[in-house]
């Protein structure tokens, strides 16, 4: 396994962020979800390397194969591993793609280092600007996330079965992935550890990303599933729109929140053109 080491700054501990990549060329950074690990990114790596573009990824601290160190769950020190993994691998013009909480990533790290190493931003499902519902936000009510946690302090496997089931729009007339895939995704969430689990869903609940999101001047991509039932599309895709004006916005109708396997065609053209081309100015808004 390929590992980049930094340091935890609150106990001083070594952290080892695990990460792949797959081909050569402009180099794709993607930023998982909520509670998986860079695994999930396997059908967009493998065609896109393909295209000539470096497709990195790497598993979030606490989640995965990375190291799992106990109180530093946050968007600041996740901005900071983000920093120190382009750092280490030497990497410009770098295309952030942020899926879910990923997208979080990719607008804090933005907001606190700059665009320096960063030449574009996609945000695909993701909980930008701001999940929480407050006296002067619409948003999703606390009660929705404390739920989350008591799940997973009840009994985490199954709260995971649970919430892969709604993560993918499966219903009585809808099943859009395998019985294995649903293995294969609980067996991600289940490699992380329950601390993280728990502290970052706090932390994708109540981190503000407004400012953050104002700082981005690079070209941007916003993609979102018009039936998300995790991060709605009201609250995410929609919000963050207004916040980037000049970003280029697909809206897939009928698409879950984890698009990226039942929509990966579709998603993977669209990541292809807006790399390969970034000439976008003005906003558009596609809807498939």
């Amino acid at each position: 396994m390929l590992f980049v080491k930094t340091k935890d700054k609150l106990s001083g501990k070594e952290v080892k962020l695990r990460y792949q990549e797959y081909g050569s060329g402009k180099p794709v950074v993607f930023i998982h979800g909520w509670p998986l690990s860079g695994d999930m990114f396997e059908y967009q790596m493998e065609p896109l390397s393909r295209e000539g573009l470096r497709c990195i990824a790497y598993d979030r601290r606490g989640f995965g194969f990375s190291s799992k160190v106990g109180d530093s769950y946050n968007y600041d020190t996740l901005a900071d591993d983000l920093h120190a993994f382009l750092t280490e691998l030497d990497l410009h013009d770098v295309t952030l793609v942020g899926f879910s909480m990923g997208g979080g990533e990719v607008a804090r790290y933005i907001g606190k280092y700059g665009e320096d190493r960063v030449s574009a931003a996609v945000f695909i499902s993701a909980v930008t600007p701001y999940m929480l519902d407050t006296d002067d936000h619409d948003g999703v009510e606390w009660s929705v996330f404390q739920e989350m946690i008591d799940g997973i302090r009840k009994d985490r496997p199954a709260f995971f079965s649970s919430f892969a089931k709604n993560f993918y729009g499966i219903g009585m007339l809808s099943h859009p992935v395998s019985d294995q895939f649903l293995h294969w995704t609980q067996h991600m969430a289940i490699q992380g550890s329950s601390r993280a689990a728990i502290d970052y869903i706090e932390a994708f609940a109540k981190t503000d990303f407004r400012n953050d999101l104002k700082k981005i001047t690079v070209p941007s991509l916003i993609i979102h599933g018009e039936d998300d039932k995790i991060v709605p599309i009201e609250v995410g895709g929609n919000a963050t729109a207004e916040l980037l004006p000049k970003a280029i916005y697909h809206k897939y109708a009928d698409a879950p929140h984890g698009l990226f396997y039942p929509h990966r065609e579709r998603l993977n053209r669209d990541l292809l053109s807006f790399i390969k081309t970034k000439a976008s100015v003005d906003r558009k808004v596609a809807v498939h």
